[in-house]
């Protein structure tokens, strides 16, 4: 299973280097960072690994964001950003969505998910003060 995980986190690190090529992207600022995010949680919601978010994998990853939403809806989205009409939404719809211009309900979603999400809390002791510190 690990090597199967390799193969597929590699095939998307071959797509991202399209994207990194692509003369249309090399205007996107910190595009290669943005990538391996978008990698990461696509991978996250892509429950099978099949390369492709289905209505269901789709539906989990609302889900879990606190956004139920009905089969109807769910088809709605997909229909947006599927540009191959397979009802399935792959990795480079997926970036194209989440790069392009364009404004789809899915990629609302997901950037309101990266907004709020909770900050790393500091760990350890707090640095010493003094008086002379204070306010």
């Amino acid at each position: 299973y690990g090597k199967l995980l390799e193969e597929y986190e590699a095939k998307l690190d071959e797509i991202n280097q399209g994207f990194i090529g692509d003369n249309d992207f090399k205007e996107v600022e910190d595009l290669p960072e943005k990538l391996e995010a978008y990698k990461l949680k696509f991978m996250e919601c892509d429950r099978n690994h099949s390369g492709d978010l289905d209505m269901m994998d789709v539906k989990y990853m609302l889900e879990k964001l606190g956004q139920a939403k009905t089969h109807l809806e769910l088809k709605k989205m997909i229909q947006e950003v599927d540009t191959t009409k397979s009802g399935t939404i792959n990795y480079t719809d997926f970036v194209r969505m989440m790069l392009g211009n364009k404004s789809s309900v899915l990629k609302l979603i997901l950037m309101f998910e990266e907004k709020v999400k909770p900050t790393e809390k500091p760990v350890g002791l707090p640095p010493k003060r003094d008086i002379s510190s204070l306010p």
